[in-house]
Order: structure tokens, then sequence, then C-alpha cells
């Protein structure tokens, strides 16, 4: 692979210890002779001089070669949001809990001098592009993870139509406290506790999970990438339902607007430096890491 000489780093400072690695992986950095860029808001917790900072991400992630974070999964997947739109690579560094989006853990910063010799692969994962229209008009969102309908805070069930789009044909409908249209690799986050299937991330299908469905047979379903999906939520007037896009963002969805699901154009790039398979990931994580609040 081509060596890395400039690298967007976004930490997330709030996360515990996340300070400490950041200055390491700034020094190792600096040591492999690569440019670091990073947001004016860090400006004041790194005053170095040979660190260059920008106004915003979608500029640190057009001047980089790859994208660098520090934190836990949130903090990959809104860096994803921004690194995706210009084809650059990701490397998560775990200051969270699970991590289970991340590539090295705190006590492995050595492994960072993959970077600047060029020893790492690119393992790409798809995302969804979700489209809501409503009475404003349309709005377009993309997830790596997931999206999320959902009802208020009102403990009332939402009745929830899933069709095939452009006409092509009713699937099914469930009664529900929400539903998760999720990536791969969304299938080890909400739809994993929902009870959905654990897909390898670097496959390409989308998957259906209801959540608490009031109903004796409703299952997860797995759908081709070619697919688009339709879904419509239905509630009393009372009853508010929200669409959710990777935990983040959130919108009020009425009875009258149709979500429609399918895989983006786009997807995500994720560095690897470990000769590791995703189960042995995923044991890691579930076991090792679970044991610990």
């Amino acid at each position: 692979m081509n060596k890395i000489e400039k690298i967007a780093v976004l930490p997330n400072l709030t996360k515990k210890g996340a300070y400490a690695v950041t200055l390491d992986v700034i020094k190792r950095l600096h040591k492999l002779g690569i440019e670091i860029f990073m947001p004016d808001a860090n400006k004041k917790d790194f005053p170095h001089d040979d660190i260059v900072f920008m106004d915003d991400t979608d500029s640190l992630c057009e001047a980089s070669d790859m994208v660098l974070t520090v934190g836990g999964d949130g903090t990959i997947i809104h860096a994803a949001f921004h690194a995706s739109f210009f084809n650059k690579p990701l490397l998560g560094i775990n200051t969270g809990r699970l991590g289970f989006a991340a590539e090295l853990e705190p006590d492995e910063l050595d492994m960072l001098c993959r970077l600047s010799s060029g020893d790492y692969t690119i393992e790409k994962r798809m995302m969804l592009k979700i489209r809501h229209s409503g009475e404003k008009g349309i709005v377009e969102f993309r997830a790596m993870n997931d999206a999320v309908i959902s009802r208020g805070s009102l403990s009332r069930l939402i009745d929830i139509e899933v069709s095939l789009a452009a006409d092509k044909g009713y699937i099914c409908s469930y009664r529900a406290d929400g539903l998760i249209i999720s990536t791969p690799t969304g299938s080890s986050a909400y739809s994993l506790a929902a009870g959905g299937p654990v897909v390898e991330p670097t496959m390409k299908c989308i998957l259906m999970t209801p959540v608490c469905s009031h109903s004796l047979f409703a299952r997860p379903v797995v759908f081709s990438h070619h697919s688009e999906l339709s879904v419509t939520a239905l509630c009393d007037d009372d009853t508010e339902v929200f669409l959710t896009i990777d935990g983040s963002r959130t919108i009020t969805v009425k009875p009258t607007d149709t979500i429609t699901v399918s895989t983006a154009d786009t997807e995500t790039e994720f560095i690897k430096l470990k000769d590791r398979t995703f189960y042995k990931v995923l044991n890691d994580k579930f076991t090792e890491k679970g044991r610990h609040p």
C-alpha cells in the first residue's frame, strides 16, 4: 500500500485517557516524519507549532492521506461520515468501552510505524443511503451503522410497514417499538442487542431487525445490497415517531412520511494493521471487555 505522509487526527477528549493517548500518537507520528492535521478546537489542548490546524472536518479529510481517531465507536462513526466523502481510509484507536470498530488499543501504538512503511491493508465496508420524504421535502443521510425508526417516550407500539421501493411490492408489517435497518458493520451494534444476526462487515447486504415486535413470528430479514426499502410508520396522534441515523442525528417522522433505505454510493475504508479475523475481534470484544463495567 501507499506510504502515509499526512494524517488527520480527530480525538474525543471526553473519553478517559484520550488526551494522554493522543499526545503519545502525536509524538510517534512526528518521529515517523508524518505531517499532522487537527481541528481548530484542539489547538489549546495541543499547542504544537508542527501541527496544522483547520476549522472544519471536511478540510482535514481532504488535506490528509488518512483519518485517525482516538475515542470510542461513536468517534469513528462521526469521522467515517466525513472521510468517506473524500475516499480517505480510517484508523481508530480505542479509548472507549468496546471500541468494536477500532483497530488498535492504547498499548498497541507501536504498530503505527506500519503506516509510514505502507505495511497495511484496506478493508471496505458498505454504507446506507437514507432518504426521508416529508412535508418539508426530501432530506438525505448516510449511515455507517444503522437507521432506526422508533417510538417516543409514550409506551405505545407503532405500526411499521415495509415494501420494496418503486412499487415493487409489499414485504411485511410490524407492530413494535421500532425497526432497525443496518449495514453488516452495524450488525454488531444495536441490531445485535435486538436479536439480529451477526454479519461479517465486509459483506454487502441490508439487515432489518424489529425491536420488541408484538408478534410470535417477527424475525430479522437480510436483503441483497441491491434492494431499496420503503418504510412508513403509523401511530396514534399523541405518539411521536423518530428516525435516528447512527445514533446521533434524529428527525421526527409523520404518518404521511416515507423513509427509503438503499446502499450508498460511498464506502467506509478501514486501515487494517493486524492479521486477525472478524470472529476473533468479536470474541475478544464481547468476552474480555464485556466482563468489565
